[in-house]
This record gives structure tokens, sequence and C-alpha cells, in this order.
């Protein structure tokens, strides 16, 4: 077969991993030919490929980001843009697509997997919020350089008597903040599921300077107040309807300093969170993703995504990825909250 692989959405550590897995064992176990498809969906929409065999692919397993480029493009807000795809699918003789991505990217897949695109989906984002799969790989390293962060403010905070508010990325889902803020000890976390109470907040906050300790509050991007709505950047959309958030830390700073007299200062990760080096677990789950999704593809069993269940990867209806957002159980939030204040 003659498979076209792309990458879609926010880029995200491991995904090179993915690439390398499939090319390596689809090459040297199946004899399959391979084509990259460059910038997401944008790819297959206006012919942009590049070669990809295993020469391309060595060499890139530490790396972050994607040799493969990666795009917000929709094809359904485009005119004509799935027949387009599926034009330029059938002049470079492909046969069969792995799209590696996450709600957004896999979404466009499911949809094209129904029009007749034979597809495999590969789960990837940081918020790890992706249905039918335990983990998604890249969780582990925006976790790990947010603990760091969170080390590091630690001692600044401490030092000059501050609050510090560490926002991370957390559009609807605060994986990301619950686990990094229970790892690097915050004295509150706030997360999209729930809403918060600023005054609750403030409590914790004059808590933590009693006991001569500078409290860390980490709080999702996409948290809300329970008096207030979801801070935004502004009003603009991306092809796939989402706004850009920010400011929520830098609001929640202001507050707490008019409320409490305490001094508040805010750091945004952001983009820091997805770039870099994938974690060895990131590369060794991104890597497993890639050896079962062409394993998948080599067998026909079209529309599936591979997916973590326990520690075996498995397959599940590529659907089932985006039917819902996994978002945070309450009582795993519950039992974080035991460290608040």
């Amino acid at each position: 077969m003659r498979i076209g692989v792309l990458t879609g959405g926010g880029d995200c550590p491991g995904l090179n991993a993915v690439i390398r897995a499939v090319v390596r064992k689809g090459v040297k176990e199946y004899g399959h030919e391979f084509v990259g498809f460059r910038d997401g969906w944008r790819g297959p929409l206006e012919g942009l490929t590049m070669q990809l065999d295993i020469a391309a692919t060595r060499g890139i397993l530490p790396r972050g980001g994607t040799i493969l480029g990666s795009s917000r493009t929709n094809p359904f807000k485009i005119e004509n843009g799935v027949e387009r795809i599926k034009e330029n699918l059938a002049n470079a003789g492909i046969d069969a697509l792995i799209a590696i991505g996450g709600e957004d990217t896999l979404g466009v897949a499911t949809k094209l997997d129904t029009l007749g695109v034979k597809v495999i989906g590969v789960p990837k984002t940081i918020d790890n919020d992706l249905n039918n799969t335990d983990y998604t790989f890249g969780f582990d390293t925006a976790v790990n350089i947010a603990v760091e962060a969170i080390d590091r403010l630690h001692t600044t905070a401490e030092s000059h008597h501050r609050a510090l508010i560490v926002e991370v990325m957390g559009r609807h889902a605060g994986w990301i903040a619950l686990h990094s803020g229970l790892a690097g000890g915050a004295a509150c976390i706030l997360i999209p599921e729930q809403t918060f109470s600023i005054e609750k907040v403030c409590e914790w906050v004059e808590s933590r300077f009693k006991t001569n300790y500078a409290p860390i509050i980490v709080i999702a991007e996409g948290a809300i107040p329970q008096e207030g709505d979801m801070v935004v950047k502004d009003a603009t959309l991306d092809s796939f309807g989402h706004v850009k958030l920010s400011g929520i830390g830098e609001w929640l700073a202001q507050e707490i300093e008019a409320r409490t007299g305490k001094e508040a200062r805010t750091s945004v990760l952001g983009h820091i969170q997805r770039g870099g080096s994938p974690s060895a677990f990131d590369r060794v789950l991104a890597t497993r993703f890639g050896l079962h999704a062409i394993t998948a593809a080599h067998e026909g069993d079209w529309g599936k995504m591979v997916a973590l269940h326990g520690t075996d990867i498995v397959r599940v209806p590529l659907i089932s990825a985006t039917e819902k957002l996994k978002t945070v159980d309450p009582a795993l939030y519950k039992e974080a909250e035991i460290f608040f204040g």
C-alpha cells in the first residue's frame, strides 16, 4: 500500500516518534510506501507532500514538534474541501491515511471515514482530553515542564513573600493543572470543570502565608470564576470555532492583591509546555501507538483509533475519540483539595 501520514493541530512532544514507528515498521515488516502530507489537513487539501522513508525518519525520536509541520486547517470549512482531498489522494496514489492529532484533527478524520476515505487515527494532545484512551502522548511532557516551572517559582515566591499564579494550558479540561499542581505542591488548583470562588482562593492564600510559606496557585487557562466568564484574548475564532484564551492568571493576581493586600504575580507557561524533547514515557507511548497504527492499516481495520487502555494498546472506533471530552473526574479533584490552603 501507499499510505499518507499527517499531523494536525498544535505541535506536541512525541509526534515524530509516531511518524518514525509507522514508517520503520511499515517499510521493514510490511513493505508499504509512505508519503508525508505537510501542515496538517492543508497537505492533502493542497497536495503538499514530502518524502517519508526510513532515511527521512532517522534521528527524529527525541525531537519535539513534527517534521511534517502542522496547521489548524479545517477542510470542511473550505469550499469543495473534501472533494479536493479525495482528488489529491487519488492523484498521489494514496490508498489510506494515518492521521495523528487531537479533537479537531480526528474529528475531520472521522467525517472523512464516513465519506469513504480509509483512515486510521492516532490520539495526540498535551491536554489529555481525548475520549477512550487513558493517556495521550505529550501530556506527560507538558506536566513535567509545568512541575519544573512550579518548583523554580516556589523559591522566588518565598524569597519575595508573594503569591505566584502559574497559568497552564487546558481549555475545557484541567488535567495538566491537576497533575502539575498536585506534583508541585500548589496551595490550590483551579480547573475548567469546577468553577471557583475567589473568596475561597483568597482564604487559601492567606492561610498559606500564615504558615510562613508563599502560595503557588496553578490555574488552567479555561478556569472560570463562579461569578464571571471565561477570560479570552479577543473575539476571533479559529477554523474549528475556538476562541483564543488568555488572561485568567493575570485577572486572578489582580483580584488577590485587591482583596488580601498581598503582592501577586503571574507566570503564563503557554507554548513552552508543548515544546522541546518528549519525556521517556511519551517517547515510548508514541512509539507504541505508531507500531499499532500501521498494523491496523496493514490489516485494513479502517475507521479505528489506537488507544491506551491500562498498559495495552487497543483499537477503538475513531468516532469514540471525539464523542465527548475526557474531563477531570470530580473524585480526582476531591483528592487534591486536601492540600489546598
